[in-house]
């Protein structure tokens, strides 16, 4: 039996390797003019399709690839490169003759955010009909990702998105969704993401977004606010936790089920609905353990950092591995943190991740934590689970 299938956008990530450290200033290496000496480049593939669905394969999922590419030799090299995991990972890819494949130029040098300069490709064309429903209904768990680089997914308020998640959620599967950050210059960022998420979260079980793109698509102004006074790059550390909690409440009341935020540093925040029947076939048995839940588990940290792409992708691919492995919402919570630290450990989203049972034992072996304060806000720290229980959360593990 498919255990999950992966949709949405997929690239080839080209990182380059930076063998010199120019100081935190990213101008110092992208000087017009200027020649910057580089080292080998990483060829990965790229986006949610990849990042979390290889991902899961590895820490022992048995999964299925829905991405979209053309029959260019970057086409060539995505598929080669999922294939050489495992040739039935890409049974359910689209090959399309003509269109040119997605691919993104990652730079990543040390001391400084990185940049992405991406070319979405087939991505654009994307649409509901691009989905193999024949198995999604074999699969226990649908997860789609990266709705605001795929034109199609949010052109018409959002109607082709809409359609894949209600299509997929009648096969009784268990629907996920996955965000990206609109470009705020772009179309994307002109697409009215409130009312699009109002249509679709209604068919979806599992909303995995971080809480920059939450924040951007439900509260733009307060975004831009933030944006304005401390940069984009800190937006995460300026919001407030009444803040965090009130955008997961929000979303909570479009209709989704089970919200995971992935915050940074700030580690990954749960929030779940006071009832969770429908939740399809990829389940937990006990669902009183995971019905009306406020956790929130603090980042490991990471022995060394390499590289931050696919952060976000890894921790979705430990929590969903958790949860299909049938384990309790703090557990799956910390393989989710564990995950992320793990991928930032290597260059590139796929180097870092180790299998089920070496992420468990790195877990058990008392790894060290990021620290993480909230006795403050009223939140009360669990020693037994390693996370922090919310106000309104039920007590429970």
């Amino acid at each position: 039996m498919i255990e999950a299938i992966v949709a949405g956008h997929l690239c080839l990530d080209i990182i380059p390797q930076f063998v010199a450290d120019l100081g935190s200033d990213l101008a110092a290496y992208l000087a017009p003019g200027r020649l910057t000496e580089v080292g080998p480049a990483t060829f990965s593939t790229g986006g949610p399709v990849s990042n979390a669905g290889i991902n899961l394969y590895r820490l022992g999922i048995r999964t299925r690839l829905m991405g979209k590419v053309g029959d260019d030799l970057l086409g060539q090299a995505i598929m080669n490169i999922v294939s050489s995991y495992s040739p039935a990972l890409a049974q359910g890819m689209v090959v399309v003759p003509g269109e040119a494949s997605s691919y993104t130029l990652v730079i990543d040098p040390p001391g400084v955010d990185r940049l992405f300069l991406h070319y979405p490709g087939t991505n654009h064309t994307f649409g509901a009909e691009d989905i193999r429903y024949d198995l999604v209904a074999e699969a226990r768990l649908f997860h789609f990702g990266y709705p605001p680089l795929m034109t199609r997914m949010y052109a018409d308020r959002g109607h082709e998105l809409a359609e894949m998640c209600q299509r997929a959620k009648k096969t009784g599967v268990t629907a996920s969704l996955d965000l990206a950050m609109p470009d705020p210059a772009g179309p994307s960022g002109q697409a009215n993401w409130q009312l699009i998420l109002a249509r679709t979260l209604p068919y979806v079980d599992l909303f995995l977004p971080s809480i920059e793109e939450l924040l951007f698509m439900l509260r733009r102004d307060r975004f831009d606010q933030l944006t304005a006074q401390v940069g984009a790059a800190n937006v995460l550390g300026a919001l407030a936790v009444e803040e965090i909690v009130s955008l997961a409440e929000e979303a909570l009341a479009m209709g989704v089920k089970i919200v995971l935020l992935k915050m940074g540093i700030r580690g990954v925040y749960l929030r779940t609905a006071t009832t969770l029947s429908e939740l399809g076939r990829g389940a937990p048995t006990d669902l009183t353990a995971w019905t009306n839940r406020q956790l929130w588990a603090p980042c490991f940290r990471p022995g060394v950092v390499a590289s931050t792409v696919g952060t976000g992708d890894a921790a979705i691919a430990g929590f969903l591995a958790a949860m299909l492995r049938d384990t309790p919402p703090s557990l799956a919570l910390n393989v989710a943190v564990a995950t992320g630290a793990c991928c930032v450990e290597a260059a590139g989203a796929l180097g870092g991740v180790r299998d089920w049972e070496e992420t468990l034992a790195r877990i058990e072996a008392g790894w060290e934590r990021l620290p993480l304060e909230l006795e403050s806000f009223g939140w009360v720290w669990d020693d037994g689970t390693a996370v922090w229980h919310g106000p309104a959360d039920r007590a429970g593990s």
